[in-house]
């Protein structure tokens, strides 16, 4: 017998977000929250410029409303519901500063780096110090094998959660590409916990619903942009949830398109510094595909196909631990 009490977060937070993306959509364009398109990419985006941005808030309403609803039989969301949230917070600042103030790099660098350091170290301390939460993590495919870290976890959390975030940011650059991928990644973390017998399956099925609904108006031709606001929230999201379940190495399988797009932008820049040569056409890898011939909605498919496959192969890797 199903039970349908992990559909019900899914279905609630694809409603909020079905009904909030045509309320926000227009505010956001009479606010001309508009997306900010660079010359220098490529010329078939130039048509996106001014399609509203900053959708990323219906996103994080879906998973927010819908957490609380099941915060208090599931207090362990908690910590991945704050990190999201944070993260989002962070995004949408930056995301105001480039839209509304008409400056086209938002936060800096360094300011964007300290927050998320804050906000990692405040999830660690969470998570050590009120979770009591073990420093071991999963070893994919050995059969239930996991290992303890120690004291070397806590930096590594902090490279995981900034990474991730950082790397999910650079996914977002197509149409329906980070929401895309992020719901198969949020379906993955899903099953796990539901087989498991997680605690967290709310906010994972609630991130799932969310971005499903977001997805109905983020497809190409998008009505809407996820924005820093989006994309930020995401990948906190995405590093939590994996640390949370001691799953941070099958964020290298199942995350594999965040990884790549990350690579790609720092063997571009690394490579240009020593040659002034470029290897890839344009990075992150998804505009490089674009510029090699391939159609957006193409390379959409593609990298969630690849993403799908690696959620299966990520789900034989954790078999033992079921």
């Amino acid at each position: 017998m199903i039970n349908t009490s992990y559909i019900i977060p899914v279905l609630i937070s694809f409603f909020i977000s079905v009904v909030l993306c045509p309320i926000v959509i227009p505010f956001l364009a009479r606010l001309k929250f508009g997306q900010f398109v660079r010359n220098d990419g490529p010329r078939s985006h130039l048509k996106k410029a001014g399609t509203p941005t900053m959708g990323g808030v219906v996103i994080l309403a879906g998973i927010l409303l819908t957490s609380l609803i099941y915060l208090g039989s599931h207090p362990n969301i908690l910590p991945i519901l704050l990190v999201t949230v944070s993260f989002g917070i962070i995004g949408f600042i930056d995301d105001f500063i480039k839209v509304v103030m008409k400056r086209s790099l938002g936060l800096k660098a360094y300011q964007k780096i300290i927050a998320q350091l804050i906000i990692t170290g405040v999830y660690c301390f969470y998570m050590f110090k009120i979770n009591e939460f073990s420093t071991q993590i999963y070893i994919p495919f050995t059969d239930g094998v996991s290992l303890d870290l120690g004291f070397v976890y806590i930096p590594l959390i902090f490279i995981i959660m900034i990474g991730t975030v950082n790397s999910v940011n650079l996914t977002d650059g197509l149409d329906g590409l980070a929401s895309g991928i992020t719901v198969l990644v949020a379906t993955f973390f899903t099953v796990v916990s539901i087989g498991i017998d997680s605690d967290i399956s709310p906010i994972t099925c609630a991130a799932v619903g969310s971005l499903l609904g977001f997805l109905l108006f983020n497809t190409y031709p998008a009505k809407v942009f996820m924005g820093d606001t989006g994309s930020l929230a995401l990948g906190g999201f995405v590093a939590a949830t994996a640390i949370y379940l001691k799953m941070p190495l099958f964020l290298i399988i199942v995350g594999f398109i965040y990884v790549i797009e990350s690579i790609s932008v720092m063997i571009q820049v690394g490579y240009y510094k020593i040659t002034k040569k470029r290897i890839f056409k344009m990075a992150p890898i998804h505009h490089h595909f674009e510029l090699s011939g391939w159609n957006e909605t193409k390379v959409v498919v593609v990298f969630c196909i690849i993403t799908a496959i690696l959620c299966l192969i990520g789900l034989l890797a954790f078999n033992g631990f079921f």
